[in-house]
């Protein structure tokens, strides 16, 4: 069956549903359940969410059918929206659940005002322990390295009886 042939089916099978007719349905579901799963699944990312949520698509369509409008859409279009938008429903309301958990359930990974204060007084003692070092080792190298620390000891060695 041609890809024509196959959109004049399920435009027909739509508006046989929109009546009542379980068969109908029966026929939109097999030809298009493995499409819209797929799409179910790739926003999800979870199988048995993915197939909760495909129920709910082929509900819609049972209850909705009427609404469908071949000249505003083609039939796949339409189941694709109706599971895309389920989908991210579905995403939402974990989403929301998620988030309702109580605030003092989710830990603080931020330091308290009184930590940072200290871990800031550690640093400033640290800097100027550092350069006081710094300050001691230059003039350590200046004493030793100079021509006149070498002059300085001789003659203290030749004064001290």
């Amino acid at each position: 069956m041609d890809a024509e042939a196959r959109r004049r089916q399920l435009v027909a099978a739509i508006n046989r549903v929109a009546g009542g007719d379980r068969a109908a349905l029966r026929l939109v579901y097999t030809e298009t359940s493995p499409k819209l799963f797929g799409v179910c699944l790739r926003i999800l990312g979870d199988k048995s969410e993915a197939e909760d949520v495909l129920q709910d698509v082929y509900l819609t369509v049972w209850r909705k059918a009427a609404s469908f409008d071949e000249g505003v859409a083609s039939p796949i279009t339409w189941l694709v929206a109706i599971a895309r938008n389920r989908s991210i429903d579905r995403l939402r309301s974990q989403a929301t659940f998620r988030s309702n958990v109580p605030i003092e359930t989710v830990p603080d990974a931020s330091l308290s005002a009184i930590e940072q204060l200290e871990i800031g007084d550690d640093q400033a003692r640290l800097r100027d322990c550092l350069q006081e070092l710094e300050e001691r080792q230059s003039a350590r190298r200046f004493l030793t390295a100079s021509p006149m620390s070498s002059w300085l000891r001789r003659r203290a060695c030749r004064s001290v009886p």
